[in-house]
């Protein structure tokens, strides 16, 4: 029996080059310039934390005045320490949830500035992977649209179109056609699954829960952990008739990844570097970067001068270097830095 999810609000061309490397006329080389010599103090996700230490390091040769004081425990910690005042910048691997909106806002009676900081990984667990649409390597099926894929898990159709129930319904004929499509995914009170709702069923909650299994991370008796990512690629190598929203991390021969369009002109593209990284794969997701900056005024000068490096050449370079993540395309690294003037 799935419960309702119940929400509290509280205080609580670039890439044509091998991605990460500068594009020429894209932006100037930075050049430092001395701020004052306070920390900068960063909460948020610990899959940035790695991310977060080189640019740190890079930055810090820069500016050696300048000190980090890190807290990366997790994403729930960081919106509050922004709007607490005891963080400077809140690192979030998914977009802020309503208890991340509501208790800044509440707090503040304005939104933060949001910034993208990197692309998602294409398949680097905790590092905010893509999520990919997989069937086992024998289904015939190539490629969905968001309609379809909305129309599969959800009730409400936000996206339009008719319901979704079998492979028929799907356009696969013969002995496929009345057989029933099994849906696996990541539990919806999840980060992810909450990615998946806003992403797939336009904010939708109501779900085909007759069709659709969730899984989460389940503790083992050794006190490890088994992925919820590894448990959805286990329930599909199972399932002839499975289709499962996961990651591409873990799988085999198996199973295979679909080709998704955000609509039905196209195109149709597979998640990879490159599609994450130009932005063309519909599911492709986000880091973030969040500040408390009041509408109209100007940034604090040490935090602006550090995101000044993060979308310079070399910032953009660094995120190769961490190897995970991936950088940002040019249109949107102008557009971010455009938020910092």
């Amino acid at each position: 029996m799935k419960r309702p999810l119940l929400f509290l609000a509280g205080l609580g061309a670039a890439l044509a080059a091998p991605l990460g490397a500068a594009v020429p006329g894209a932006a100037a080389p930075y050049r430092a310039d001395r701020t004052d010599s306070r920390a900068i103090r960063i909460w948020g996700d610990p899959g940035l934390a790695d991310l977060a230490g080189i640019w740190e390091a890079a930055y810090g040769r820069r500016h050696p005045e300048i000190r980090f004081e890190n807290k990366f425990v997790s994403t729930a910690m960081a919106m509050p320490g922004l709007y607490t005042g005891i963080a400077d910048l809140a690192f979030l691997g998914r977009e802020p949830d309503v208890e991340d909106h509501d208790g800044f806002f509440h707090v503040r009676a304005y939104e933060p500035l949001r910034l993208e900081i990197a692309t998602g990984s294409l398949a680097s667990p905790g590092k905010s992977p893509a999520l990919a649409v997989l069937v086992r390597a024998e289904n015939p099926l190539a490629r969905l649209t968001l309609a379809q894929l909305d129309a599969l898990f959800g009730s409400e159709h936000r996206r339009g179109g008719p319901p979704v129930r079998t492979w028929g319904d799907l356009g696969l004929g013969g002995a496929w056609a009345g057989r029933p499509v099994h849906l696996y995914t990541y539990d919806m009170a999840s980060g992810t699954g909450q990615y998946f709702l806003r992403a797939v069923l336009g904010g939708s909650y109501k779900l085909n829960w007759d069709r659709v299994t969730e899984l989460a991370d389940r503790a083992r008796p050794n006190g490890t952990v088994e992925p919820a990512g590894a448990r959805i690629l286990a329930a599909l190598r199972a399932d002839p008739d499975g289709l499962a929203v996961g990651s591409l991390a873990g799988a085999d021969g198996g199973v295979r990844p679909v080709a998704l369009a955000a609509s039905a002109g196209g195109p149709f593209v597979f998640p990879t570097a490159r599609t994450l990284a130009d932005r063309s794969y519909p599911l492709t997701r986000i880091a973030l970067a969040f500040v408390n900056r009041l509408p109209g005024s100007a940034l604090n000068p040490k935090v602006k001068s550090f995101l000044e490096y993060v979308y310079s050449p070399e910032g953009q370079r660094d995120i190769a270097t961490e190897g995970a993540f991936l950088p940002l395309a040019p249109r949107t690294l102008r557009e971010q830095q455009r938020k910092l003037e």
